[in-house]
């Protein structure tokens, strides 16, 4: 483990905002209730033009930090800028409009004793979930990366950062995100890790995901020649993410 590692908070939180002023204190509350003095929380709002800033900075707390970016650059390089800003042993992922459920720290920490990304499932409140997100993950599929590649890829494995949080000696194989990455930065992420084969399905839920009409995931029917090309910009990704995960991270001492 390097000095500067060591010497840093032990979780990183990263949150990426966009005009999310109406649910974003609610959520940070239930981040921060689970988190110790020494955690962070790294928020990366892209050009909100709602007062999304300010409601984060009137919860006055000195594990907050935030970036605000000056132009919008979307979801997938606001999360992407606040993995690289974070210091944390541990990194989870966090959407601005969701509650953290009892124990979802205690336990992803637990589950990455023996994996360096885990995945969980997740309930859902003011709406209804899509087909996708009903969808459970099973513990059993953990080790089934390559089964869970085509399923990434196809775009029918229940992936979701918020659902995330994974090891920083994981960091290096996930950042930089694809230039061509435009969307779905959970799954480039679940392809890295199973690329790695350091996976783990984590069975219970960890988060309650708020249904809305604001929310950053595709909700209705797409255009086929949409559909077609996330497939293909997610082939390019799998076979990044391939290349990455065989690749050795550097040892620590």
């Amino acid at each position: 483990m390097t000095e500067a590692r060591s010497s840093g908070p032990q979780i990183s939180v990263c949150v990426a905002t966009y005009n999310g002023a109406a649910f974003v204190s609610e959520q940070l509350l239930s981040i921060l209730d689970q988190l110790s003095p020494s955690d962070e929380v790294v928020v990366v709002d892209d050009a909100s033009s709602d007062d999304t800033v300010a409601r984060i900075e009137a919860l006055v707390d000195p594990r907050i930090r935030v970036i605000a970016l000056e132009r919008n650059a979307g979801y997938v390089r606001a999360f992407e800028r606040a993995i690289s800003e974070a210091r944390g042993h541990v990194v989870f992922l966090s959407d601005q409009d969701d509650r953290w459920l009892p124990n979802r720290v205690r336990d992803m920490m637990e589950a990455l004793t023996e994996a360096a990304l885990v995945v969980s499932n997740f309930s859902v409140f003011g709406g209804t979930a899509t087909f996708v997100q009903s969808r459970r993950l099973r513990a059993q599929d953990s080790s089934r990366n390559l089964r869970n590649l085509f399923w990434i890829w196809i775009g029918l494995r229940p992936y979701y950062g918020c659902c995330m949080a994974f090891r920083a000696e994981l960091t290096p194989r996930l950042l930089p995100f694809p230039a061509f990455l435009s969307e779905t930065h959970d799954q480039w992420i679940g392809m890295v890790g199973n690329a790695s084969r350091s996976v783990i399905h984590l069975e219970r839920d960890t988060i309650a995901r708020r249904v809305h009409a604001g929310n950053a995931s595709a909700r209705g029917n797409r255009p086929l020649r949409t559909i077609l090309a996330a497939r293909v910009m997610m082939a390019r990704a799998m076979v990044e993410a391939i290349r990455r995960g065989g690749r050795r991270t550097p040892t620590s001492g």
